[in-house]
C-alpha cells in the first residue's frame, strides 16, 4: 500500500482491515448512513465489500481490482462503494452471507454484494478477478452487466431484491417443538459417516478443525461409554496436531487445512480457533489423562501470552497469512537453513524429525509436520532446545500483519480457555491471563449505563454488543469464577445474561436475535443456531442460561434455554451435525447433572475439595465456594443462606437431579459421592 495517494474515508476508522483499503482509489465509505443517502440522491446502486484484515483472497482482490484505476474509476462513477469489516459488523455480514449462500450455494471472503440503496441486495458472490478468467466471471464484466440492468431493467433487479429478502424472512420462522434424546445418538451416526479414520477430522479437503464437533464426541463418549466416540476425538486432535496446521516451531493452530492430511494450512492465525482448540485439548486431557494433550493446550496459550496478548490484558484478533504479499513465507524452512542455524547434525536431525526436505512440501519449501512421524511427547520435548533457536531466527523474519482489534465475543472464548487451563494445568499465568481479560473488557466495553460494546482499537470502543458478544463473554466469566470462585465475576454474569435476554429476545417466537432493540435497525433482524467455525450465540447463550440456573436458584434461567432449543428444533432436528454446541448445551439439560457447593471460611481451606472437582472430566457439574461472609454470593444465590459447615470444617454437598446428599467433611467420602 502506497501512502503517498490521497486516502480515503476509511482513513478515519478505527478498524485495520478498512485501514488496509484506505489508500485505494475506489471512494470507499464505511457502512454508514451517508453512503446510502448518497446512493439514493444518485441514483445509484451500492457495491458491497464485507472481509477482515487477515483473509487472504480479500488481499488479492484487492491488489487485482481495488488498488487498479480503471476499476476504481468505474466504481466511482457507476456505483456507492461501502467496505465492511465481517469482525466488526457480525450483523451486516450474517445478512450478506445468508443471501450470498441462498443465491449461489455457498459463501466465504471476500464477500461481494450489489444492493438498491434501500439495502436489498439482487447480486452475490465472493472473489472475483478484475477480468474474465477459467470460466470465472470477472469484476469489470459484472459491473457493467449490472450497470446496464440498473439503467434499462430497473424493476427486475428490484423484485429480485424483494424475493431474496422474503426468502431469507422466511427461513427465520421458529418451530415449536421439543428434541429428543435420541438426536444424540443420529448426531454420533452423523459423524461416524463423515470420519476420516486415515487423518482424523469429518469429509475431505479443505478441512476445518471445528472443536465444538468434538466437544460433542467427548460428551457423548461420557455419557454413553462408546469408546468409537472418545477415539474420533483422539485421533483427530492427533492429526492436527501432526499436522502442519499445528505451528511447530512457534505453536498455535492455523485456520483450516487445504488437504485431507492437515499439512498445508490456510496460514492464518484466529484467536477464536485457538482458544476452541485450547479447551478441547485440555477437555480430553481431564477424559483421557494423556499429557500431551494438556502440553499442546499450554503451548497454544503460551503463544497467546507471547504474540496475541495486548499490555493492558485483552487478547488480539488475528495473524495474517502472508508476509511480504506471499502466503506463508514466515513459516516455511529449507534444510539448509536449518542446518546454517542449528549446526549439521543437529540440523539433519531436526530436519528428519520435522520432515524438512529438499523438495519441499510446499511452493519449493517445507512446512514443519509430524505426520509420519510416530514420536511420543518425550521424543518431541527433546528438540524444544533446536526448535527454540529456530523460533528466535524466525523471529527476525518480517512477521505477518496482525489485527489488533480486542473483539468481546472472541476475548470470551479465550478467557474461557484460559481459565479452564489455570485450574486444569494447575498453573496461575493463564488464571491471570484470563483474569486481566476480563477485567479489561468489564473496564472498557462496558458503557456507564451498563450496555456492552463490541470491540475495542486505539483506546476507542463504540459499536453496540451483539449477542455473541454478550453470550461468549459470559461463558468466559463463569468459567472464570469456577476457577477463581471470585463471586463478582458470576454476579456480572447473570447481570449480563439479564441484559442480553431484555436486549435480543425474539418475544414471538423465542430465541436471540444478532443485534439488539437498540440497535441500527437493518433489512432483516437475524438470529441464527447454526455452529460454524465458531458456536452460535443462541447455543453458547442456552448453555449459559442452565449453569446460571443451578448456580443462582434462578431456574427461570433453565426454561428461557428450552425456549430456545423449542425455537430451533426444526433446524437442530433436521442437522444435527450442523449443531454440534446446540447439542452439548441440549445434552447439559438432559442428562444427569451434579451440583456442588463448597462452604469454607478460604479458598486454601477449600483446596482438597476443589482439586477432587477438577482432576477428572466432569461437564455436567457446576461448583459454588460459599463463605457466609460473602454477601455477593448471598445476593445472587439466596439459597446459600441454608448451607453451613459441620463441626466448624469445610463441608461439601452434592446435589443431582434436584435431590442433595448428606453433607460431608471427609475427602474420601466427598470422593465417592461424585463418581457415585
Amino acid at each position: 500500500m502506497s501512502t503517498n495517494k490521497q486516502a480515503n474515508r476509511l482513513i478515519h476508522v478505527k478498524s485495520p482491515y478498512l485501514l488496509q483499503h484506505a489508500y485505494n482509489p475506489v471512494d470507499w465509505y464505511p457502512w454508514c448512513e451517508e453512503a446510502f443517502e448518497k446512493a439514493k440522491s444518485e441514483d445509484k446502486p451500492i457495491f458491497l465489500s464485507i472481509g477482515y484484515s487477515t483473509c487472504h483472497w480479500c488481499h488479492v482482490m484487492e491488489r487485482e481490482s481495488f488498488e487498479d484505476q480503471e476499476v476504481a474509476d468505474y466504481l466511482n462513477k457507476y456505483f456507492v462503494s461501502v467496505k465492511v469489516d465481517r469482525e466488526e459488523r457480525p450483523d451486516v455480514d450474517h445478512i450478506y452471507m445468508e443471501v450470498c449462500q441462498a443465491l449461489t450455494g455457498h459463501g466465504g471472503w471476500p464477500l461481494t454484494i450489489i444492493m438498491t440503496p434501500e439495502q436489498k441486495p439482487f447480486f452475490a458472490g465472493t472473489y472475483y478477478p478484475k477480468t474474465d478468467r477459467m470460466g470465472i466471471q470477472g469484476l469489470m464484466s459484472i459491473l457493467k452487466a449490472v450497470t446496464n440492468a440498473w439503467q434499462n431493467n430497473r424493476a427486475a433487479l428490484t423484485e429480485s431484491g424483494n424475493r431474496i429478502l422474503n426468502f431469507i424472512n422466511k427461513e427465520q420462522q421458529s418451530s415449536e417443538n421439543d428434541i429428543t434424546r435420541d438426536i444424540f445418538d443420529i448426531a454420533n451416526s452423523s459423524y461416524r459417516n463423515y470420519f476420516d479414520s486415515a487423518y482424523g477430522g469429518f469429509g475431505n479437503a479443505p478441512k476445518f478443525p471445528t472443536p465444538h464437533n468434538l466437544i460433542f464426541l467427548l460428551r457423548y463418549w461420557k455419557i454413553t461409554n462408546e469408546q468409537r466416540a472418545l477415539d474420533m476425538v483422539e485421533k483427530t486432535l492427533d492429526s492436527m496436531y501432526k499436522g502442519g496446521i499445528y505451528d511447530h516451531i512457534g505453536f498455535g493452530f492455523c485456520r483450516y487445512s487445504t488437504d485431507r492430511k492437515w499439512l498445508v494450512p490456510h496460514f492464518e492465525k484466529m484467536l477464536y480457533d485457538n482458544a476452541l482448540l485450547a479447551i478441547t485439548y485440555l477437555e480430553a486431557f481431564q477424559a483421557t489423562k494423556n499429557s500431551k494433550y494438556g502440553s499442546v493446550a499450554g503451548d497454544i496459550l503460551s503463544y497467546i501470552l507471547r504474540d496475541m496478548t495486548s499490555p493492558d490484558g485483552g487478547f488480539y484478533c488475528a495473524e495474517d497469512a502472508d508476509s511480504e504479499g506471499v502466503e506463508g513465507k514466515f513459516y516455511l524452512w529449507t534444510p539448509d537453513e536449518v542446518r546454517k542455524i542449528l549446526c549439521d547434525k543437529k540440523g539433519e536431525d531436526f530436519c528428519l524429525f520435522y520432515n524438512i526436505t529438499r523438495e519441499g512440501n510446499f511452493e519449493g519449501k517445507s512446512i514443519p509436520n509430524l505426520i509420519n512421524n510416530d514420536c511420543t511427547l518425550e521424543d518431541i520435548k527433546n528438540y524444544d532446545s533446536s526448535r527454540e533457536k529456530l523460533f528466535k531466527e524466525r523471529e527476525k523474519r518480517i512477521h505477518p500483519f496482525k489485527d489488533d482489534k480486542i473483539l468481546t465475543s472472541w476475548n470470551g472464548l479465550m478467557i474461557t480457555a484460559m481459565a479452564m487451563a489455570g485450574r486444569i494445568l494447575h498453573d496461575e499465568r493463564y488464571t491471570l491471563a484470563a483474569t486481566r481479560a476480563a477485567d479489561f473488557i468489564l473496564n472498557n466495553l462496558i458503557r456507564e449505563d451498563g450496555r456492552l460494546l463490541s470491540g475495542y482499537r486505539d483506546g476507542k470502543a463504540d459499536i453496540l454488543a451483539f449477542s455473541e458478544d454478550y453470550a461468549f463473554f459470559v461463558m468466559g466469566l463463569i468459567e472464570l469464577y469456577e476457577t477463581t470462585y471470585e463471586s463478582n465475576y458470576l454476579k456480572k454474569a447473570l447481570t449480563l445474561t439479564d441484559d442480553l435476554l431484555k436486549l435480543f429476545w425474539d418475544n414471538k417466537n423465542g430465541g436471540l436475535f444478532i443485534y439488539g432493540t437498540d440497535s441500527e435497525q437493518l433489512i432483516t433482524r437475524p438470529k441464527t443456531i447454526y455452529d460454524g467455525a465458531i458456536p452460535s450465540g443462541n447455543s453458547v447463550a442456552a448453555l449459559n442460561m442452565m449453569k446460571l440456573s443451578r448456580l443462582t436458584g434462578r431456574y427461570e434461567l433453565e426454561e428461557k434455554a428450552n425456549d430456545i432449543f423449542r425455537a430451533f428444533s426444526g433446524s437442530i432436528s433436521a442437522q444435527p451435525f450442523s449443531h454440534a454446541y446446540s447439542l452439548v448445551a441440549l445434552m447439559y439439560g438432559k442428562e444427569k447433572g451434579q451440583e456442588v457447593v463448597i462452604v469454607s471460611d478460604s479458598f486454601e481451606k477449600a483446596a482438597p475439595f476443589i482439586e477432587i472437582i477438577n482432576e477428572e472430566f466432569r461437564p455436567f457439574t457446576v461448583s459454588i465456594l460459599y463463605n457466609p461472609k460473602d454477601t455477593v454470593l448471598k445476593e445472587i444465590s439466596p439459597f446459600l443462606r441454608s448451607y453451613g459447615k459441620i463441626n466448624g470444617k469445610p463441608t461439601a454437598y452434592v446435589c443431582e437431579n434436584h435431590s442433595c446428599k448428606a453433607p460431608v467433611n471427609d475427602i474420601n467420602e466427598f470422593r465417592s459421592l461424585l463418581y457415585n
